[in-house]
């Protein structure tokens, strides 16, 4: 189950790659609203393991003096799994309504007996970012580093929500995008594939969707450099409709089961 936990990171990681943005223009943002609430099955194999859910606040929060969207995302094991393996994950940003670049974003992580408490502040104009980690006995924030990163960049859940405005159209099947993202204490830098639409069953109807296929770095979880592709809804919404990633150990995956507070309408194929 230590393998399946990473392979949920990593699937969460994937979604958190991000364009960078050298200006701090505004962005058109016709995906997602308040009040948004996206609920997913987590599967390995054939069974059901876990679930997970992103929330959008129903109000906009202020944050270093702009306005901003708090966007959360949970992720946790559910069921017989948990007799041997849980994790209780949540992972939030406050996101820019404007340029949708994050300028608050914090984790809280339980994955068995590991534990992580942090809060990242960035400066976009000093180019820094402040990486806050709490005390595991105290609960205190005293653990505080300082990193450089590139102006405008986003966390895993503003960068969740910038690939859901991407106008997949512009592109050409086959085409290769360059990504990259700043999490805990490194950049990350990848290659997306847009691979074309696809017509697909789901628990919510059959949708067409945008197929998204990064490209893997060599490693020891994942089979193959193309072995995670992602399913967008082809509509405004561009909901994360299913991600899918062969392992070493096995298939695991996410799907949308319900969803409320969308900003336009789904289309489902009847």
């Amino acid at each position: 189950m230590k393998g399946f936990n990473l392979c949920v990171v990593a699937l969460l990681l994937f979604c958190g790659f991000t364009f960078d943005d050298p200006a701090r223009g505004g962005i058109r943002n016709d995906a997602f609203g308040i009040g948004e609430e996206l609920t997913y099955r987590v599967n390995f194999g054939i069974f059901t393991v876990g679930s997970a859910r992103t929330k959008v606040d129903k109000e906009i929060v202020m944050m270093r003096s702009r306005p901003c969207y708090k966007i959360d995302g949970f992720g946790a094991t559910t069921g017989m799994v948990s007799w041997f393996s849980k994790f209780d994950d949540q992972w939030g940003a406050y996101v820019d309504t404007s340029t949708l670049i994050t300028h608050v974003s914090y984790r809280k992580l339980k994955e068995d007996n590991y534990r992580r408490d942090e809060i990242v502040t960035y400066d976009h104009e000093k180019e820094k970012a402040e990486v806050k980690v709490a005390n595991k006995e105290t609960g205190v924030y005293d653990n505080v580093k300082t990193y450089p990163i590139k102006k405008n960049v986003r966390d895993i859940v503003g960068g969740f929500m910038y690939l859901r405005n991407i106008d997949y159209d512009s592109h050409k099947k086959g085409d290769t995008i360059v990504v990259s993202g700043f999490m805990e204490d490194t950049y990350y830098n990848l290659k997306v594939i847009y691979d074309g639409k696809e017509k697909i069953k789901s628990n919510i109807g059959k949708l067409m969707c945008i197929r998204i296929v990064p490209i893997v770095p060599d490693n020891k979880l994942f089979d193959g450099e193309n072995s995670i592709t992602a399913w967008f809804s082809d509509d405004k919404n561009r909901v994360p409709v299913k991600i899918q990633a062969k392992m070493f150990i096995g298939h695991a995956g996410l799907e949308l089961t319900s969803f409320r507070g969308l900003r336009n309408q789904l289309k489902i194929i009847k």
